[in-house]
């Protein structure tokens, strides 16, 4: 069963880039941004990323932490993440446990294209998955989407 908006966001411990684990469940009381993306160093991927990057401030504006998960290992997060220089953790997820929990994996077993924003209390309050996922969801909509769930 696929997670959705007006439900409680499946907790999840991951490692992540800059060798600490992340908890969903120790951001609560702050709204997150999770946003999982098909891999590193990808066409598409490298530009939403990047996007995200260059308007962390608006993001940090709205109180919300953004968490990048995709089934990449953390050595290709943290050659990625230095590469691009980004502020916000890239999340290893190799067996696809939370990305199934998202229900963001398609049906060939590759990750969608996919935003959530999970509010303070940690319910979804937007989800969003990509068919194609050839675009991207834009700061503008993610930040009005965190404005909307408080």
């Amino acid at each position: 069963m696929a997670a959705t908006m007006g439900e409680t966001a499946p907790d999840f411990t991951l490692p992540g880039t800059g060798g600490t684990s992340y908890t969903l469940s120790s951001f609560r009381g702050n709204p997150v941004v999770i946003v999982f993306y098909p891999g590193d160093d990808s066409p598409v991927c490298t530009k939403q990323l990047n996007s995200y990057n260059n308007e962390l401030s608006a993001f940090e504006g709205v109180g919300a932490q953004v968490l990048a998960i995709s089934a990449q290992d953390i050595d290709s997060h943290e050659s990625f993440a230095s590469k691009y220089g980004f502020k916000f953790p890239l999340l290893a997820d190799t067996d696809k446990a939370v990305a199934t929990a998202y229900g963001t994996v398609g049906p060939l077993g590759f990750p969608r294209r996919s935003v959530f924003v999970v509010d303070g209390q940690g319910v979804i309050r937007y989800a969003h998955r990509a068919i194609a996922g050839l675009t991207f969801r834009p700061v503008d909509e993610l930040i009005a989407a965190v404005e909307a769930a408080r």
